[in-house]
């Protein structure tokens, strides 16, 4: 009996509906992984079709392609180590995410995936079907147990295997990033050690995909809950990791242990991540945005400049008479500090023609938000007009705070394929700039320093639509405004909520009103990078017509 064995684990990122694409990386980790005298070579959960593919996985034709690639997989990979690779499985009409163990030219064993999270992001009720709790697998003659994501998240998987002969877990996951997720992946798999008494290796996928960024931070525990290895948050890589049997079973070697980023860190990563995988597998290589003057673009910039280098993006200053000249002036030196293309194209001409053109109709009507909103409209056809011309996607820069409450023209500063900080709070926007300002990481493609001025980062926010606005003259300031979205959002609570925690019943029910009134517009705005547990899109789903309102 052998008392040494070896797993090559791909912490990898897969395509979603490059199925051959995805085939061959699995391919070339096998490999690596034979070539390393590897017993099995592991890929996270779903990998053959890329995750999360949603509704895509119901199509026939598709699911029949992923089954025919891990087949071939099978046949190529019959000499040497087994390997394990995630995708869907049919059988008796049913369909589930599936684990496969691949060897000697076939599919030997088939994992089954029981617990379907049905929360936040997740919709696999829906999708998939429920497998049973199941048994081990061997690979010579070491039998593994798979919980395949969610299944290690539920003490009955983990105990199955283990009451039935599993020696050793090995997890697949498609988990994706939310701020402090390594915590919660962490105590939950303390307990299925705890709980069953044998080592567990956590395989976690990278890289995004549409709003949602998976960080890798593949890691093991041996018995007693000590961390064996850990591999590096948000990087795509891979590890060859030991396991020796002892009188007391199996124990993972001890490996190298990455040193994981701080909260404000992993953030800006899974921003950069974010956008830049959106554009690599959307076909996209250039960006623009307009550049305002203002934090909220500049920080949109210089995101841009990290993910894809700084000569692949475009800023645009499109001033009115409202503009500042510290604006004007903000921008440009935002636009050189990164070393991005600048542009300035006024719009006054252009907005002369429209309110000449609509004279006539709007009569003796005074100006109001109608005049305002055709500046942000006229910006962002401009905008498109670049976009459309040079094929560079337009990215939307409003931060979470505006995005809960509407402070944003639809078909204006909202036009545009995605938005890096959809899932940033004002505050944060500060923070995080003062923090790319003060670190520079080998991942960041724009120059180290204070990229972004101290006074775009010090002035009071404004949108600059007409004469000395400000952002306080229509919101609560944003101290107070992002911690009543707090409660109201990310914890779900109530106006009597916001009330204890000391805020105004008053100013709590004029943002949830403005929360309510403005999910329109999040239903047509741009996907952007998932922060939280409660980013806008499938976090939280809400009715566009809805005239409920707390009257707590």
């Amino acid at each position: 009996m052998t008392d040494r064995f070896r797993i090559t684990l791909g912490q990898l990122n897969p395509v979603v509906g490059d199925i051959s694409g995805n085939a061959e990386r699995a391919f070339s980790l096998w490999e690596t992984g034979r070539d390393a005298g590897a017993d099995l070579v592991a890929l996270p959960e779903m990998f053959v079709t890329g995750y999360n593919a949603q509704d895509l996985v119901m199509k026939p034709a598709f699911q029949q392609a992923a089954i025919e690639a891990v087949r071939t997989l099978a046949e190529r990979c019959a000499d040497g180590p087994a390997l394990a690779i995630g995708g869907p499985w049919t059988e008796g009409g049913a369909l589930y995410n599936a684990y496969f163990i691949l060897r000697g030219g076939k599919i030997t064993s088939t994992v089954l995936k029981h617990h379907l999270p049905n929360e936040t992001v997740f919709d696999e009720v829906r999708i998939f079907d429920a497998g049973p709790l199941g048994g081990p697998y061997s690979v010579g003659n070491t039998r593994i147990g798979s919980p395949i994501c969610e299944d290690a998240w539920h003490e009955d998987v983990a105990e199955t295997l283990a009451e039935t002969g599993a020696e050793f877990l090995l997890v697949p996951n498609g988990s994706p990033y939310y701020r402090n997720k390594l915590d919660t992946r962490m105590n939950h798999m303390v307990s299925r050690v705890v709980e069953t008494g044998l080592p567990v290796i956590y395989l976690n996928m990278v890289g995004g995909q549409d709003d949602q960024v998976f960080d890798g931070a593949t890691f093991g525990l041996n018995p007693g809950g000590a961390l064996a290895f850990q591999m590096p948050a948000f990087d795509e890589t891979h590890a060859h990791v030991d396991l020796q049997r002892g009188p007391d079973g199996w124990r993972i070697l001890t490996g190298d242990m990455q040193v994981q980023p701080d909260a404000w860190e992993q953030d800006y990563r899974a921003m950069v991540m974010g956008l830049r995988d959106y554009l690599g597998k959307t076909g996209f290589g250039k960006v623009l945005l307009g550049l305002s003057g203002g934090i909220d673009s500049a920080l949109v910039a210089t995101i841009a400049a990290d993910a894809i280098g700084p000569e692949n993006v475009r800023c645009v200053m499109l001033p009115s008479e409202y503009t500042s000249a510290d604006s004007l002036e903000d921008a440009e030196a935002v636009a050189t500090a990164l070393g991005c293309h600048y542009d300035y194209v006024p719009i006054s001409q252009a907005r002369s023609a429209v309110t000449e053109t609509l004279a006539p109709l709007f009569g003796d009507r005074p100006a109001d938000l109608t005049e305002e909103n055709i500046q942000s409209r006229l910006r962002g056809v401009l905008l498109m007009a670049l976009s459309n011309k040079f094929g560079e996607m337009l990215l939307t820069t409003g931060n979470k705070s505006e995005v809960a409450v509407g402070y944003a023209t639809i078909y204006g500063d909202m036009a545009g394929g995605y938005n890096p900080i959809k899932d940033l709070y004002k505050m944060r926007v500060f923070e995080t700039c003062r923090w790319r300002n003060e670190n520079h990481r080998n991942w960041m493609k724009a120059p180290s320093g204070a990229v972004i001025p101290r006074r775009v980062i010090d002035k009071p926010p404004s949108a600059e639509l007409r004469d000395d606005q400000k952002d306080s003259d229509s919101l609560p300031d944003y101290p107070e405004l992002d911690a009543i979205l707090e409660i109201l959002v990310d914890e779900d609570g109530s106006i009597a909520d916001c009330v204890a925690a000391g805020f105004e019943a008053t100013t709590a029910r004029k943002v949830e009103h403005l929360i309510y009134i403005s999910e329109y517009k999040r239903f047509q705005s741009a996907p952007g990078t998932r922060l939280t547990k409660r980013a806008f899109w499938l976090d939280r789903r809400y009715p566009i017509a809805n005239r409920w309102r707390d009257r707590s």
